[in-house]
């Protein structure tokens, strides 16, 4: 049976789901889980609550756990990241030092300076996970949940020949939002949605094959239904579509909702929100802990992640359609080849077939092209070497560059290379490093 390689495996929560998951399915019931992490403590958590999942549903799965990455890899089928590269410690940086200079965020995962550096420090992890899979299991299929997607299934693609696709769930949740503002039940939703990762747009959104978009702009109308996701709507407004990912993600893509405090206000944009979720998720690990100690069994309910029900549809030749992050092969015919697009998938014996989907409506396509020009150039910063690559993306990001100067923008830059440079050492040593020193002294 399928041997599947969890890494980073101590995000507990996130590796209980989809162990949970893979066991709902009694094809999958003999699954090999091989579990690694470089936190042993976090390991070992893992390694218990996995033993235990496997207990309470009563499977004859395996479990195994090792530090050794590429001992866990050996002979994979599936490989699921979840690694975060820095843990809370970064996270907080990311946050902290550009609001010195009067930047504020609310996630910082995905685009904006936080997002740059996340991916500036998680792209090498990642190709190294991959080339360790080209030399022990170079024909398993890479699953990707961390962010920033698009930049890290950017870099995968443009390096590595490795199978992959990057997995979210904004379509499926955007789905359950959409239902919930029009009062019906999410399985009678038929939609189309393409585009870029946490910036998909539902270009289709159909009951029963007929337009519920006017229903939508209807809703939007009622204060109620407005005020629980004010910036989406804000920009179905402009744009005449709803897009994926939530408000609090979608504010900080744009340059129009958190320049202002009044703005800020205006639109409830949770500023910091990442940062509260990063401790309740630290917290969340020790409740998980006093759980395994204390003999606890696990809620195992069956999650809308699509991985589970990929490896199932590939081990068992079942037609599935899932969104996933692909390069863009001729699929999105307005946005730029290889670039990283969110699309249709359809899933069965032959892998991973993404489907063709043409022109995005222009102003889509525009709007898109806003977050792609960054996360190429962060891709190319971290391919090349090239820390001016870094600055350039920093300076092209569309919320930064609506608060911060130029100046601001080198300056807060130089800050976050300095304050991150065990991470970062293609970028802080030699030539790179007096470019970062002189730009710190201006």
């Amino acid at each position: 049976m399928a041997k599947i390689t969890i890494i980073g495996a101590g995000s507990v929560v996130f590796s209980n789901r989809l162990i949970t998951d893979i066991l709902s399915y009694p094809e999958l019931a003999e699954t090999t889980f091989s579990l690694t992490d470089i936190n042993e403590d976090r390991l070992r958590t893992a390694e218990k609550m996995a033993i235990k999942l496997v207990e309470q549903i009563g499977s004859k799965a395996k479990v195994e756990a090792t530090l050794n990455r590429k001992e866990a890899l050996t002979g994979s089928n599936y490989v699921l990241n979840l690694i975060q590269v820095g843990m809370h410690e970064s996270t907080v940086i990311d946050f902290e030092v550009p609001k010195k200079y009067g930047l504020k965020q609310t996630i910082a995962d995905t685009l904006g300076v936080g997002g740059v550096f996340r991916a500036l420090r998680t792209i090498p992890v990642l190709l190294d996970i991959c080339h360790d899979m080209e030399e022990v299991c170079p024909n398993a299929l890479l699953l990707n949940y961390t962010n920033p997607m698009a930049m890290l299934m950017h870099a995968v693609s443009k390096v590595s020949p490795i199978k992959s696709i990057g997995l979210c769930h904004s379509v499926q949740n955007t789905a359950d939002d959409l239902a919930s503002y029009l009062n019906i039940p999410v399985e009678e939703l038929e939609y189309k949605v393409a585009g870029i990762n946490h910036m998909a747009w539902f270009l289709e959104l159909k009951r029963n094959g007929t337009d519920l978009y006017p229903e939508l702009f209807q809703a939007m109308g009622k204060e109620e239904v407005f005020n629980k996701d004010k910036v989406r709507f804000e920009m179905m407004r402009r744009l005449n579509y709803f897009v994926t990912e939530s408000s609090e993600h979608m504010s900080e893509y744009t340059p129009y909702f958190i320049k202002h405090d009044n703005l800020i206000k205006q639109f409830d944009i949770p500023i910091d929100e990442y940062v509260r979720r990063s401790e309740v998720n630290l917290e969340r690990f020790e409740e998980i802990k006093k759980k395994i100690d204390n003999g606890e069994s696990f809620p195992v309910g069956k999650s809308h992640e699509y991985g589970a029900p990929i490896i199932h549809s590939i081990e068992t030749g079942t037609n599935l359609v899932v969104w996933g992050n692909v390069p863009n092969t001729n699929l999105i015919t307005n946005l730029p080849n290889n670039s990283c697009v969110e699309v249709p998938c359809l899933v069965n014996k032959s892998g991973i077939q993404p489907c063709h989907i043409g022109d995005l409506p222009p102003q889509l396509a525009a709007m898109n092209m806003t977050n792609i020009n960054v996360q190429q150039l962060t891709v190319e910063a971290v391919l090349t070497g090239n820390v001016d690559y870094v600055y350039q993306a920093v300076m092209m990001d569309p919320h930064t560059s609506s608060v911060l100067s130029l100046e601001e923008i080198w300056a807060m830059t130089s800050e976050l290379l300095e304050t991150h440079k065990d991470y970062l050492p293609e970028f802080t040593s030699g030539k790179n490093l007096n470019k970062i020193v002189i730009v710190g002294q201006k």
